[in-house]
């Protein structure tokens, strides 16, 4: 999120320095916000939608309405997660691999308490959770503009 104060273990001294974020530190940036961009395939396109999220059980719960979302979802179970935060000078960014499932009865009740108010308004939702295989994040310093060659 813009503005905020941003953490993440870079050296001092270079001031385009990038450096791998600990899993642990990851972790507590996507459990920090509840706010990410999806990528799903949809036939033969990949799509990039906003998604309401939460931290549950080392992975990550969403829901999703009827729609081209659901659609992708039930064909392609391969999903990509990004979240990140900056400020004017430093930025953290996690991506998430995983496969994303549709969470059914109790599952889907015990995930549900942690998810926020959805944006879109539906008769019915879908829980889903996205089980990571692989969790990547980085820190960095934003440097000055470089200059066009």
């Amino acid at each position: 999120m813009e503005g905020e104060e941003v953490s993440g273990n870079l050296p001092p001294g270079d001031h385009l320095s990038v450096v791998e974020l600990p899993e642990l530190d990851s972790w507590e940036l996507l459990a920090e916000h509840e706010f990410g961009r999806l990528a799903f395939h949809l036939l033969d396109t990949v799509h990039i939608v906003p998604i309401h999220y939460a931290v549950h059980r080392r992975g990550v719960v969403f829901r999703t309405a009827d729609g081209s979302k659901l659609l992708g979802l039930s064909m392609n179970h391969d999903v990509a997660l990004e979240v990140d935060q900056h400020s004017a000078d430093q930025a953290r960014s996690v991506v998430v691999h995983g496969r994303a499932r549709e969470l059914q009865g109790h599952e889907a009740r015990a995930a549900e308490a942690h998810l926020l108010t959805p944006w879109v308004r539906a008769d019915t939702f879908h829980v889903f959770r996205i089980d990571p295989t692989e969790l990547t994040g980085r820190a960095f310093r934003l440097g000055p503009v470089a200059t066009a060659r």
